[in-house]
């Protein structure tokens, strides 16, 4: 069953649903500020901002938030291997069993014509790094489910409710593929921006 999830979306459609649900099993949420204040505004107020739960602030402008060891551990590290779990409860890292992250906008920049300045501050780092992080997890220790559209809440939150607050490992594992997927797509789109700066 979920206990934990994290969620840091540039897009903040549709989240209403998927907190509403993970709220109906208990799940505790872990949120990047901007979407801790959606969440808020929804009217669930048990989410806790990445800065409190790392016990270090953003840095001015965003730039950081998620690249934090309580974040990457807890996505990454074994709690099923001994050593593992004990660093992870010496540094006070908590293990996290669901992801949904979707990335800053570079594809709709660019497509209204964004210059390399303003097409470069839309280029993500935390997303596309939390996302591989958990999907590489998925597939190691077979936990994790990581969530990457608001297009998937649908199935995300129906599968919750058939299976009262878990996510079955075939659907996981799938997920994983899409997660991997996106962030391919989101490179890309990116080397293919800059090659055409270069024409």
């Amino acid at each position: 069953m979920i206990e934990r999830a994290l969620i840091s979306v540039s897009d903040k459609s549709g989240l209403e649903g998927l907190v509403e649900e993970l709220s109906r099993w208990g799940v505790e949420i872990i949120a990047s500020s901007g979407t801790a204040a959606r969440i808020r505004e929804l009217g669930y107020g048990n989410v806790k901002e990445v800065s409190e739960h790392t016990g270090h602030p953003e840095s001015p402008g965003g730039l950081l938030k998620t690249l934090h060891p309580k974040i990457h551990g807890g996505l990454l590290l074994d709690r099923d291997n001994p050593k593992q779990r004990e660093y992870m409860e010496r540094h006070g890292i908590k293990p996290f069993d669901f992801v949904v992250v979707n990335l800053y906008p570079f594809e709709k920049a660019v497509e209204k014509g964004a210059r390399l300045g303003e097409a470069a501050e839309n280029i993500d780092i935390g997303g596309p790094t939390m996302i591989r992080a958990a999907a590489k997890a998925a597939l190691l220790y077979g936990r994790i489910a990581v969530v990457v559209d608001p297009a998937q809440y649908g199935e995300v939150i129906k599968v919750l409710r058939e299976n009262k607050g878990c996510v079955p490992s075939s659907l996981r594992r799938r997920l994983a593929e899409e997660a991997f997927k996106r962030t391919a797509e989101y490179d890309a789109a990116i080397q293919s921006y800059l090659e055409r700066q270069e024409e």
